[in-house]
């Protein structure tokens, strides 16, 4: 497989998430079918959580195995697990405090849906946005940290020629990816807010772009240690994500709703792994 062509199948892996982004424009959907939404979203992040941290933590299981076997020293144990750890904090602490920046500055927009004006010249100006739309973008954020893992090893297989594991991932993680575009768009359905088409393909090139990245990264080389940093990174933001939804479901009520979404979420995270385990990959 030419680099030019995984490159391409890394990209697309990555931007099946425009797949679920249209559910954001819902007209004024049901609140009982807001609630499932946001709870669908909570069910597949959880899940994200739960395959990101396995993944981040395989390396310094490893490095624990060769310690007991006398195989290697403390340093790999030591190195992975700072890494490990202060990604998940630097994740999940950090956007505590970032979310706190814009809370403390005037907003400039109303709740409605996002005009082109209302997009700030310099990126970090989300002040003026609504708490649905910021929220979406950690949303997406954290999954583009993930998503980064996920073109890593991609790039990773296609350079060691291993083309058989390279397809299966790349098919794999394009199925996983159509769901994590509800993830995103959850926050959005379960207010007020009508987003443009525009704003809705920024979140999904943040979100899916970092797989032709981490594709594009992973063929040059590859590295453990990065790998572990961004995908404890990624755990970590996801869990604030998770834990902002958690409140948006509170408000919104309708437990049922939300068992039902929760479940399916799961379900359909599980689902979309089982792919890859079933296929070998």
């Amino acid at each position: 497989m030419s680099e030019t062509r995984t490159l391409i199948l890394g990209a697309v892996a990555g931007m099946t998430i425009l797949l679920g982004l249209p559910v954001g424009r819902l007209r004024a959907p049901l609140p009982g079918l807001r609630q499932f939404l946001n709870a669908l979203a909570i069910g597949i992040l959880v899940f994200l959580i739960w395959d990101v941290l396995s993944h981040a933590w395989t390396p310094i299981d490893t490095a624990l195995a060769n310690l007991h076997d006398h195989k290697a020293g403390i340093g790999p144990v030591v190195g992975y697990g700072a890494l490990f750890f202060a990604g998940i904090g630097i994740g999940l602490v950090g956007l505590v405090y970032y979310e706190r920046f814009p809370a403390d500055r005037p907003q400039s927009f109303g709740p409605g849906a996002m005009a082109t004006r209302e997009l700030p010249a310099h990126w970090w100006g989300v002040a003026g946005w609504s708490p649905a739309r910021r929220l979406a973008l950690l949303v997406a954020v954290g999954i583009g940290l993930h998503n980064f893992g996920e073109g890593l090893a991609i790039g990773g297989s296609a350079a060691r020629g291993e083309i058989s594991l390279a397809t299966l991932l790349i098919i794999g993680f394009g199925l996983h990816n159509a769901t994590e575009g509800f993830g995103i768009v959850a926050p959005l359905s379960a207010s007020d807010t009508r987003p443009s088409w525009g704003f809705l393909t920024v979140l999904g090139l943040i979100g899916g772009g970092p797989t032709f990245l981490g594709t594009l990264v992973g063929q040059r080389f590859t590295s453990e240690a990065v790998s572990v940093a961004f995908l404890a990174l990624a755990a970590g933001s996801i869990l604030y994500v998770v834990i902002e939804l958690l409140a948006v479901g509170r408000k919104l009520g309708f437990k049922q709703a939300t068992g039902w979404g929760i479940m399916a979420g799961l379900i359909l995270g599980f689902a979309t792994d089982a792919v890859l385990v079933v296929a070998g990959a």
